[in-house]
């Protein structure tokens, strides 16, 4: 993105730099008048931020735009900022021009906060222009969401299932209603004029191309729009362009896909010859290597972008270039998501717009009473109380697999005795899984205490119910005789009760009585405990499930109030 800054005293210059520093490479500085600002910036950038009052932005801005819906989708997103540097404001092209986001990231950088006046990210909805798909008629988004945020019912049609954000309960199968939501790559039969239908693109289609060398980036658009006019195909919803190793660096075609912003995917012969397709060539197999170029790349690409594909458009040539089309199935997201300690601050940025970027929420009842006021209003929970892991990570992959954006949520990291492991035994690769670290209850207890894994140090769950104890014993020997820190997850429950004194005996015999020892129960969250004692002071009673305790090393020491394991840098030895 090409942000133009334009300022107009010196605090707005300041401001300015200082944006430009923090993003290199994006922005550039105006000078002038501000007039001539605005007009370089209009014409040359991607959005602008202009350090300007939003009435004289408004009067400035006036004489370059366009009212027509199209001037929506292509003019520069704006953002004000005033004078103190107190207010983001996203005064043009929220979403289309990415103004609201913009607004986000200068409020990130300046400590300025967003003002965002978009409807539906307002009412915390997402906008029906933001869902990843090309919009086929603009002029039909306003009255669409309008009928949206009033509560109107709206039908939304789609030709599959796709991974998009929790959409509210108005926005359904409500056939008759009188909007619509149209999600197809098909070009409609009604006119993409009315403004009462919405059509959204989907990112469905793959375009396989065979050339020969030197075919020029002119034949092999009229032969695709050709292609694709035949089989009632949109454009707008073509996401790559796939062909052979060999055609690689063909300079028409590497044109073709650059015009229009599409990825190129190779494939060699050997790979390509694999693919069973309907018309396989002799005279191909010959030059190249296979008997498919264009219906094999085609289906390999849309493939590897989803959980399938099919061939909706057979070989067509023209004198230089062939051209085939292939849809994918879309695939399904899970989102596994550390939610952290407790404490809202402490949950990651990225941990929040995941999971209002999904529309299924699993998870623990208590872990998901945490998160609920942050779901977007539509989400659907599916929620079950302790011991019910294994149901959880089947249920979100199951529901992944449907094609279903899903959140799989647990507190901590979620990779560290937590979801990540079960749900990623059960997923496949025909789901996308991504996962939000989060910060654990150790580290949280270890900010508390101090610092006492400064040096090596090694977790230990003393949980026997899927461990066999004898395991767990023999991994504390290991970790005792290697003199690391231990932190103990899991030290004790009602019903376990012998671990934790087995533990710090096994501890005990290879360091002396006076060890530190940390204990942190409910870090972060209310009702937090933080108490510091020793190998032969702790009371274990005073230990429960929701007690991390951090067993220092031979070199542990407390140092004015603090649990420290030093680093052992050469310098301080000095």
């Amino acid at each position: 993105m090409t942000i133009g800054l334009i300022w107009a005293t010196a605090a707005g210059r300041e401001a300015a730099t200082r944006l430009a520093a923090a993003w290199p490479g994006e922005c550039t500085v105006h000078a002038g008048s501000v007039r001539d600002q605005l007009t370089q910036a209009w014409s040359g950038s991607d959005a602008i931020v202009a350090f300007l009052a939003t009435g004289a932005t408004v009067r400035l801005l006036a004489p370059l735009l366009t009212t027509d819906s199209a001037g929506k989708h292509t003019q520069p997103g704006v953002v004000c900022v005033d004078e103190a540097g107190r207010w983001a404001v996203a005064l043009l092209g929220g979403h289309a021009g990415g103004a609201n986001a913009l607004a986000a990231r200068v409020s990130d950088v300046l400590g300025a906060a967003p003002v965002v006046t978009t409807g539906t990210d307002a009412a915390g909805l997402p906008g029906l222009d933001t869902l990843g798909f090309a919009v086929a008629n603009p002029a039909a988004v306003a009255p669409v969401s309008r009928a949206l945020l009033d509560g109107a019912p709206v039908h939304l049609r789609s030709d599959q299932v796709w991974p998009l954000p929790a959409l509210p309960a108005n926005l359904g199968d409500h056939p008759g209603a009188a909007h619509t939501v149209l999600v197809t790559d098909r070009v409609s039969p009604r006119p993409v004029g009315e403004r009462s239908v919405l059509v959204l693109r989907p990112p469905s289609l793959v375009l396989g191309i065979g050339a020969s060398r030197g075919v020029s980036a002119d034949e092999i658009a009229e032969l695709v729009a050709r292609v694709l006019a035949d089989a009632g195909l949109a454009a707008e919803s073509v996401c790559a362009v796939a062909t052979a190793d060999v055609k690689a660096d063909e300079a028409g075609l590497l044109a073709y896909a650059a015009a229009r912003g599409l990825p190129v995917v190779t494939f060699p012969a050997e790979r390509l010859a694999q693919v069973t397709v309907p018309n396989p060539s002799e005279v191909v197999r010959a030059a190249v290597g296979t008997p498919s170029v264009a219906e094999a790349a085609a289906l390999l690409a849309a493939g590897a972008r989803g959980r399938g594909a099919e061939l909706v458009a057979g070989k067509t040539a023209s004198a230089m270039a062939t051209v085939a089309v292939a849809r994918l199935v879309p695939m399904g997201r899970l989102a596994v998501i550390g939610l952290g300690p407790g404490a809202a601050d402490l949950r990651t940025p990225r941990a929040t717009e995941r999971l209002r970027a999904s529309s299924i929420v699993v998870g623990l009842d208590q872990y998901v009473d945490q998160v609920r006021h942050l779901l977007r209003p539509g989400t659907r929970i599916v929620d079950s109380g302790l011991g019910a892991e294994e149901e959880r990570a089947r249920s979100a992959v199951e529901l992944a697999r449907q094609g279903h954006a899903v959140a799989l949520i647990g507190s901590g990291d979620a990779g560290v005795y937590a979801m990540a492991s079960p749900a990623l035994e059960f997923a496949g690769d025909d789901i996308e899984v991504t996962a939000v670290p989060g910060v654990t209850a150790a580290l949280a207890a270890s900010s508390l205490l101090g610092a006492p894994l400064g040096h090596d140090h090694v977790y230990l769950s003393l949980s026997d119910l899927h461990t066999p104890w004898e395991m767990i014993e023999r991994r504390l020997e290991a970790a005792a005789h290697a003199d690391l820190v231990v932190c103990l997850y899991n030290p004790r429950s009602a019903r376990r009760t012998r671990q934790l004194p087995a533990a710090l005996a096994i501890l005990g015999a290879h360091r002396p009585p006076d060890t530190p020892i940390g204990l942190v129960r409910d870090a972060s969250r209310a009702g937090e405990r933080i108490a510091l004692t020793t190998l032969d002071a702790i009371d274990p009673a005073e230990v429960d499930m929701n007690t991390v305790v951090i067993v220092g090393a031979s070199t542990t020491r407390t140092v004015a109030g603090r649990m420290v394991t030093p680093r052992g840098y050469a310098w301080m030895a000095r």
